[in-house]
């Protein structure tokens, strides 16, 4: 494959089901399902943590989460395992980010030579409170990360639409002033992000009647897993909600926001293409992971159904396939996929990592043996949780507690367990050996939760942690606050 460029958009919190190009019936996405279109769009693509930061730390370094120990909000990328931007800064090649990219901090090696506008974890300490598990804390009682919903322009709207001028200055100065080789570029967007606000012209085209509460509500008789309602009463975010109305119109927030990421996405993308770069670009969009949306009674992501797990995965340009791809892919691929379209070859010790290059995949027939993966050890989970996917199920283990298991063939909306049925069993014996030929466990779990323990004694114990409050969403500048503007 002949080097290109490499644009590589990345979102917060996009379920991918809620795309045009995806089927969904009415969330309006033009740019990305142009983009769609003109490359391949994997329908089985899985994030390897449900959760932000580990989500990135695993993105950057190709490792899954296991294996270098960024377990959770507090615990952020900071170039301590080599990532893909260090072997392009080795190679001479320039690699910038804009935007949100959710690390330590700015000035920990992390493989950019520039980061424009950069948002990274709160005070590069992040969300201590949720490293606090072993054994898990009183209870957080109800969130307050969703009291805020509904028309408006929030901080994240602000800076969103600043990532979107950036990136398309930044390609700008790019097209007048050409490198040698290759470039990489991170662009990194906060939608569709909460707080579930957003401009009344994105949100208007979805304040309608079919639009319905989410399926397997526990007041309609749903029992949620038990490793699940643990989570869901330490921290309550469907308690936020007094009506069914209030919830009706979070759900519309989500679809504005994704349409007001399209937006920014195709001022982007049009930028590219009237810059003359379209064609000596390869374009990568994707996301952390996804949303729970209500589903379950549940908000945000960190647990192991595809509405937290599922993400949107596209690529396009020059060389690529034009159609849809069901084989299993995750954020661990982008590692040789970055580095395959740069021109930049893998050493023997990255030929060992778990991804392969999206642009091979692509290019092979559907693969149903591959294995998508992604595991929990963050806030509100009293144990490790792993997720595995093959073929037509998909498995979830969790440490101490009975495993689930569904047919996404028969059931792609994860709505049936079949873990107790005894026609099964030989399915999860099998997803269990396959899981402990690529990690223990138990011995994850404690190693995740020792590590947890250490981090908080540095910082004065558990209750010194839990003292700081239950902060939720990472602030901007406050360049970016209503009182700025």
């Amino acid at each position: 494959m002949k080097p290109s460029n490499v644009l590589f958009i990345f979102s917060d919190e996009h379920d991918p089901r809620y795309m045009g190009s995806a089927g969904h019936p009415f969330v309006k996405t033009p740019n990305l399902d142009k983009l769609a279109a003109r490359g391949t769009r994997f329908t089985n693509a899985w994030t390897p943590c449900p959760v932000c930061v580990p989500a990135r730390a695993s993105l950057a370094t190709g490792r899954y989460v296991h294996d270098i120990g960024y377990w959770d909000n507090a615990i952020a990328y900071e170039g301590r395992v080599p990532g893909w931007g260090h072997r392009m800064q080795q190679a001479g090649l320039r690699v910038e980010s804009i935007g949100k990219l959710h690390y330590q901090d700015k000035k920990a090696p992390t493989g950019f030579d520039q980061q424009h506008e950069p948002m990274h974890i709160l005070n590069g300490i992040g969300q201590l409170w949720g490293s606090v598990r072993d054994p898990m804390p009183p209870l957080a009682g109800p969130s307050a990360l969703y009291k805020n919903v509904g028309p408006g322009t929030s901080n994240y709207n602000r800076y969103d639409m600043r990532i979107g001028e950036v990136t398309a200055e930044w390609l700008e100065a790019r097209a007048r002033t050409p490198d040698e080789k290759p470039w990489m570029l991170f662009a990194g967007f906060v939608a569709p992000h909460m707080p579930l606000v957003v401009p009344q012209e994105f949100l208007e085209p979805y304040l309608r009647e079919d639009i319905r509460l989410p399926k397997l509500l526990p007041r309609d008789g749903y029992v949620r897993h038990p490793w699940v309602e643990r989570m869901t009463t330490f921290w309550d975010h469907d308690a936020t909600f007094d009506s069914d109305e209030r919830r009706l119109l979070a759900i519309a927030c989500y679809f504005g926001l994704i349409s007001y990421l399209d937006h920014q996405v195709g001022k982007v993308l049009d930028v590219l293409e009237r810059c003359g770069l379209a064609e000596t670009t390869r374009i990568v969009y994707s996301s952390d992971h996804g949303d729970n949306l209500g589903t379950r009674g549940l908000w945000n992501k960190d647990v192991l159904y595809r509405e937290a797990t599922g993400i949107p995965m596209i690529i396009a340009g020059p060389g690529v396939p034009q159609g849809v791809c069901t084989t299993n892919v995750g954020l661990t691929d982008l590692y040789p996929t970055f580095l395959n379209a740069l021109g930049v070859p893998l050493t023997q010790a990255e030929q060992s990592l778990p991804g392969r290059s999206l642009f091979d995949i692509a290019c092979e027939p559907d693969d149903a043996s591959r294995i998508g993966f992604s595991e929990y050890h963050a806030v509100g989970a009293p144990s490790a949780g792993f997720m595995l996917t093959r073929g037509r199920f998909k498995y979830h283990y969790y440490v101490g507690y009975a495993p689930e298991l569904f047919d996404l063939q028969l059931d792609p909306e994860e709505t049936h367990d079949l873990a107790a049925n005894p026609a099964y069993q030989q399915t999860l014996a099998e997803f269990e050996t396959t899981l402990r030929s690529m990690l223990d466990p138990e011995v994850v779990d404690r190693e995740a939760k020792d590590d947890q323990n250490a981090l908080i004694e540095r910082f004065g114990g558990r209750e010194a942690a839990l003292s700081l409050g239950y902060p939720g969403e990472t602030p901007t500048d406050k360049r970016f606050s209503a009182a700025a503007n």
